[in-house]
């Protein structure tokens, strides 16, 4: 199940009530007067929205042309005649590599290339290859392999929640009774009939600060 985070803020309250019903008679009512530590509070009742956010699906794969590689020594030649060691290293068969080679991005700054060969599946000759002979200025340097990971965004949706069920309580004043006898005070008058109240799945008040609630879709 997807979880949507809700900013509950001071003085606020949310109440998921088992009919949808009550929610909806209680919200069409908007003003409530609470009996809270003997005094009367009149809170505001309003809809509860999610804010607009998004969902997807993350599809990651490894690639079968790519690779990545890093642990590149700095040595005293231009970039691309670096490159195109890189590319002649990587080609060589022989000793464990792709093939022929369609692309070698080089990064000087960070010590990193990712090699592109030019045949599906190439890659998967270093697989399980964290360590790769590189050959150059007459020395022999490990560089180090990893795979090439691609990333696709599926099923790309908005959406703005709105729950039937949940109202959101605001301008609850402070009382000097702990937040925990004002929760139960408040679920006393909204689970009354006689309020417009019904039965409450869960209830959430805030005195202080604020805190996220999450919401299952």
């Amino acid at each position: 199940a997807t979880k949507i985070p809700f900013r509950l803020n001071q003085n606020q309250a949310l109440l998921t009530f088992e009919d949808e019903e009550v929610a909806q008679r209680l919200t069409k009512m908007s003003k409530h007067s609470v009996n809270l530590d003997n005094k009367t509070a009149n809170v505001a009742v309003r809809p509860f929205e999610l804010e607009m956010g998004f969902q997807f699906e993350l599809h990651v794969t490894v690639s079968g042309k790519k690779i990545n590689v890093s642990e590149i020594p700095e040595l005293p030649i231009p970039a691309a005649w670096l490159r195109d060691k890189l590319e002649l290293n990587f080609y060589k068969t022989e000793q464990g590599g792709g093939g022929e080679i369609e692309n070698v991005t080089y990064n000087k700054e960070s010590g990193t290339a990712v090699i592109t060969f030019l045949k599906p599946g190439a890659s998967n000759n270093f697989f399980g290859c964290t360590k790769y002979p590189f050959y150059a200025e007459g020395r022999c340097f490990k560089l180090s392999v990893s795979p090439n990971f691609d990333f696709h965004l599926r099923n790309f949706q908005p959406y703005c929640g709105v729950s039937k069920k949940t109202i959101l309580l605001k301008g609850i004043p402070e009382v000097e009774e702990d937040e925990e006898s004002v929760q139960d005070m408040i679920e006393i008058h909204f689970q009354k009939p006689s309020n417009g109240g019904g039965e409450i799945e869960k209830i959430k008040y805030l005195s202080k600060g604020a805190a996220y609630v999450c919401f299952e879709e």
